[in-house]
């Protein structure tokens, strides 16, 4: 029986995420990859970086081999330039996501691995857009999403994802990161095997508040969040400072969950960069990306670095393979 393919999205037309597909022609995954782009400009861009990739379109019972990719075709409104992002293109860009995530939840896809989209770009045409983890949750009825990005044996998942600094403090309550806590702990179970795994939580505030000293969100809203999921038999301990979570003196740890996007994001990208994953928890199907954007300067200039885009469906054929 042949195995169900993965499906993924080749993002902003704009940026590298077509040469990022492009690449997976020639990676051992070929035959298990749709890609979901215009194939005019996907052959566009081989042209433009000077490679031979033979697109073909996919049904269910076509195979493709090494130098091909299998694509479904989903046509830009306008042709797409490197480096220059085009809001007339937002709407493809949301229908390919949307088809990529209605065969992931039908069983025709085993899980979704995505390209990078320009969030800006797609606010630019006016539809509301914060980013794929937050539509995904939304377009599949989940409860909490919850972003976990991957790199070796470090794991850093988040409280809050794509907001202003200055609005975490009030985004955070003692009944959210329970929720967020519930379903990172679920998941490392369940996707990636871990009998009970070892989570670290991260204070708020510089030395996790010093005794409310410096900020009043570690005692009020995060403790009480620890001794709420020590109680379900979630093996959590915090909130801890920053500055040492990630630290040997922390002890071991599982996964280490920040309370905001660039509190654990910087520790992951530079343990991790270019072959760091984004898993997307707490969503009825399998998705993972990129660690990075769309490096729209690099767009075209056959520079960009594939690595973390080959971990990304390398670790998405692992979990789906369970």
């Amino acid at each position: 029986m042949r195995t169900k393919p993965l499906v993924v999205t080749a993002g902003e037309p704009a940026g590298i995420g077509p040469e990022l597909c492009l690449s997976l022609a020639q990676s051992p995954w070929a035959e298990q990859i749709v890609v979901i782009a215009d194939p005019d400009m996907l052959a566009e861009r081989a042209n433009i970086l000077g490679k031979s990739v033979s697109l073909q379109e996919y049904s269910s019972t076509a195979m493709a081999a090494a130098g091909q990719l299998l694509v479904i075709p989903q046509p830009l409104a306008n042709d797409a330039v490197c480096g220059q992002i085009d809001p007339a293109n937002a709407q493809s860009l949301l229908d390919g996501l949307d088809r990529a995530v209605d065969g992931c939840l039908s069983g025709e896809f085993s899980a979704l691995v995505t390209a990078p989209l320009q969030k800006s770009v797609i606010n630019d045409a006016g539809i509301s857009f914060t980013g794929h983890t937050e539509y995904l949750a939304e377009r599949t009825n989940s409860g909490t999403p919850v972003m976990l990005l991957a790199a070796d044996e470090l794991r850093v998942a988040l409280a809050t994802t794509h907001m202003p600094l200055r609005e975490v403090p009030d985004a955070l309550t003692t009944n959210g990161i329970v929720a967020v806590l519930e379903v990172l702990h679920k998941d490392l179970q369940k996707k990636f095997g871990f009998d009970s795994p070892k989570i670290i939580v991260c204070g708020l505030n510089p030395h996790a508040g010093e005794g409310g000293h410096l900020g009043t969100e570690d005692q009020e809203i995060i403790a009480p969040a620890i001794s709420i999921c020590l109680e379900k038999g979630i093996n959590v301990r915090g909130p801890m400072p920053a500055d040492t979570a990630f630290t040997p003196a922390a002890g071991e740890s599982d996964a280490v969950l920040a309370m905001y996007h660039d509190q654990g994001l910087p520790v992951i990208k530079f343990a991790g960069f270019g072959h760091a994953v984004n898993v997307t928890l707490g969503l009825p199907i399998i998705r993972t990306s990129v660690d990075h954007g769309t490096a729209l300067d690099l767009a075209g200039t056959g520079t960009a670095d594939t690595g973390s885009m080959l971990a990304a469906v390398r670790l998405a054929a692992s979990l789906a393979a369970g």
